[in-house]
């Protein structure tokens, strides 16, 4: 049986860190897929027992973008073939796009770079802690899809996390982001750091060094529950 896990990301040097680190101390064999680079998605879903698509810095509804386009026509194929998805960030927002729902910015410009709190809804308290501080970096947010279950909310993006279905999750936040990779991001994209709602650079990494561990903790727990299909309850 297949154990490989098709992990989509979208620049030539995005790195999935964490998730992929622990897919393969977990026995999974994750494949790197870049359709922004003239990559093709695949036609068969056969060879994959998972598939998650990462962030990156474009947006959900930059339809000029052939591989944007191709991605929205190939998630709901995943969806609906039953397995996992997982939808981080701009995953997480082409998956809310693909199944119906607006993607935007949050109306007074606010952007959610640095840690943030979330908490889980009734539903989601056995996927996620009942609060916790996740590294963000994001300006634009989503609707809730007819038929998903949120899972998690926040404070200035009030959908965090939802379920579609038994197999498709999507979450706003970062947990495959390593210190190396939030050292990184914070270099390449310091220009960012001055837009309404982002932390300082010193100020991320302080908070890293006190949440990051619990956010280690639950991926721990979260990627099971993505992988079999279990609610976590």
């Amino acid at each position: 049986m297949s154990r490989k896990v098709l992990l989509v990301v979208h620049q030539e040097r995005s790195d999935p860190g964490r998730v992929a680190l622990r897919l393969r101390t977990m026995g999974y064999l994750p494949e790197i897929c870049r359709p922004a680079c003239g990559d093709s998605l695949p036609d068969s879903l056969e060879d994959h027992v998972g598939f998650a698509v990462f962030g990156g810095p474009m947006s959900a509804n930059d339809d000029h973008e052939d591989f944007i386009r191709a991605e929205l026509d190939w998630i709901p194929k995943v969806v609906e073939s039953g397995k996992p998805f997982l939808g981080i960030c701009l995953g997480a927002q082409l998956l809310a796009r693909a199944l119906g729902a607006k993607v935007y910015p949050h109306p007074q410009g606010i952007y959610e770079i640095g840690y943030f709190p979330v908490r889980a809804t009734p539903a989601g308290k056995g996927a996620f802690d009942e609060e916790m501080q996740v590294f963000q970096w994001h300006k634009e947010g989503f609707d809730l899809p007819d038929g998903a279950e949120l899972l998690a909310e926040g404070d200035y993006y009030p959908n965090q996390a939802f379920r579609y279905g038994a197999n498709a999750y999507a979450i706003q936040f970062h947990p495959e982001v390593t210190e190396a990779i939030n050292r990184r991001w914070l270099k390449g994209g310091a220009h960012r750091l001055v837009e309404p709602g982002a932390q300082p650079a010193d100020e991320q990494l302080e908070k890293r060094a006190i949440y990051d561990p619990q956010v280690d903790r639950w991926l721990d727990r979260f990627l099971p529950i993505y992988l079999n299909g279990r609610n976590g309850g």
